[in-house]
């Protein structure tokens, strides 16, 4: 993977039209002359963009895994796209869509349908039966069981496995049917150029009767199996995986990648509370093969910087409940009460450990800090990632979200071709696609990394390569900054944002 700023994006939602031609639009505003993304990443991770796109889960339900949907265009456009981006796409390795063939054919056949094995149902993680007790200590993200009641077509009656929704059923990960199918993916993406996967939802991929069902060590041995046979066919590995952040420190050293979802929350307690004592900490410690967000096509992680629900004494938080609390608060004061309409249990939100909204609204519209929250991210070791919603500085659309009474479509607004070109004539635009060739382009940024020391309030970060530097430092109190670095022929450059 490059080490290089990547753009995370929907096709269909920067510039796409569902036409058929979404994949060579998106792959000519990242890098045809003139165009105002040309060469700004490195890479870009394009959210699902198999068949069907606009499922119950934004493609996260796929019918076909291996088909492009045909509104954005074919595997031929993602290898174009490849040959001009490092490229990263979805492994959805928990689940499928109640609408895949293979599950419509189990319904129609059921034990006799050669799929019979591919779809988990209550017997086949607790033959025995289920006590309450059993089913209490599954961890859940979401209110309610992971269980759906359903009649199948041919009058069956089971009760099948679905974490998420009745839409999505979930995988039976180990039968040889459940892992025939995940290769078929990995093969898919190999054959088209794509050399980076996302296992999304892979902390619940893996059931055991009496457990968690949750990041357990049997979980652990899937995705060292599901990564080693991805390195096999030169396919890099991210685990995506929201929790308390010991254990993403734990599950970081058994991956090539996993996400720093604690560093969004930080920067914005940094800002909120006038101190960098809970950011710092979390520097001291935190993973370096980790691919950096300030946001997603999710919400706001809170879970990742509060204390671990299993055990609260034990295992803090890196800030402490009440001020997690002010910090939701802050959020929903901050974009003018629209993410509380986003958030918890309004608009068939059912992330209850997010807070849905943008983050340059979270930051309260606010140019300066946005930009320096940029700053924190980028300087941070790891890879960056940018959400396209978050590069144009987007604001909350509650357009959509009163269309569709998602909380998450908050953030995932539909940019027309007119709208990217204005919203990158913006001043804070301009400047956040700056630092973004600051990141990219200078050499001290393959160097050495230092925390430095620095006051409360305040926060000191340096890199150097030889004779290359670049240094940052912020004072989350008064704003105050200083973003420096070396020049080729000698001397200081600097970037400001006030």
């Amino acid at each position: 993977m490059k080490n290089q700023v990547q753009l995370i994006t929907y096709v269909d939602r920067l510039g796409g039209q569902r036409d058929g031609t979404d994949l060579a639009r998106l792959t000519r505003l990242l890098s045809a002359p003139g165009s105002p993304l040309a060469g700004v990443f490195g890479g870009v991770h394009l959210l699902p963009f198999f068949h069907a796109i606009d499922g119950a889960d934004a493609g996260f339900d796929p019918i076909d895994h291996t088909q492009v949907d045909p509104r954005l265009g074919g595997w031929a456009d993602i290898k174009a796209l490849t040959e001009r981006l490092d490229v990263m796409a979805d492994v959805i390795v928990n689940h499928m869509s109640s609408d895949s063939p293979q599950f419509l054919d189990y319904s129609e056949k059921g034990e006799a349908s050669a799929y019979a094995g591919l779809f988990l149902t209550l017997d086949g993680v607790f033959p025995q039966g289920a006590s309450e007790r059993d089913l209490l200590a599954v961890y859940r993200p979401r209110p309610g069981l992971p269980l759906t009641y359903a009649t199948l077509k041919n009058g069956e009656r089971r009760i099948l496995w679905t974490t998420f929704t009745a839409a999505q059923i979930d995988i039976a990960v180990h039968h040889p049917q459940g892992r025939a199918y995940l290769s078929s993916i990995l093969r898919s993406f190999a054959d088209n150029g794509i050399r980076m996967v996302r296992l999304d939802a892979v902390g619940y991929a893996v059931k055991k009767a009496g457990d968690s069902c949750f990041m357990m060590p049997e979980t652990f041995d899937f995705i060292g199996e599901f990564a080693q046979e991805a390195r096999a066919l030169g396919i890099e590995v991210l685990v995506e995986i929201h929790a308390y952040h010991q254990r993403q420190i734990e599950i970081a050293a058994k991956v090539d990648w996993v996400y720093d979802f604690a560093l969004p929350p930080l920067v914005l307690h940094a800002f909120n509370f006038h101190t960098a004592t809970a950011l710092k900490r979390w520097i001291a410690i935190r993973p370096a093969n980790a691919l950096t967000v300030l946001d997603t096509h999710d919400g706001i992680g809170i879970i990742d910087i509060g204390a671990d629900a299993s055990d609260r004494e034990a295992h803090p938080g890196l800030v402490s409940p009440q001020e997690l609390d002010e910090l939701v608060e802050c959020i929903h004061a901050a974009s003018q009460g629209e993410s509380r309409q986003a958030t918890g249990a309004a608009a068939s939100n059912l992330d209850l450990y997010q807070v849905n909204c943008t983050f340059f609204d979270a930051m309260g519209r606010d140019e300066t800090a946005y930009l320096l929250a940029r700053a924190v991210q980028f300087f941070l070791p790891g890879v960056p990632q940018v959400y396209y919603v978050g590069l144009l500085a987007g604001h909350n659309d509650m357009a959509l979200l009163a269309r569709s009474q998602v909380g998450r479509d908050i953030n995932r607004h539909h940019y027309r071709d007119d709208e990217i070109a204005r919203e990158c004539e913006r001043p804070v635009v301009r400047r956040l696609i700056e630092l973004i060739r600051l990141r990219n382009r200078h050499a001290a940024f393959g160097g050495r990394f230092a925390l430095l020391d620095s006051g409360e309030t305040s926060l000191h970060l340096r890199w150097e390569q030889a004779q290359d530097w670049a240094e940052l430092r912020v004072d989350f109190a008064t704003q105050s900054h200083a973003l420096t670095y070396s020049l080729p022929e000698g001397g200081e450059g600097r970037l400001a944002f006030s």
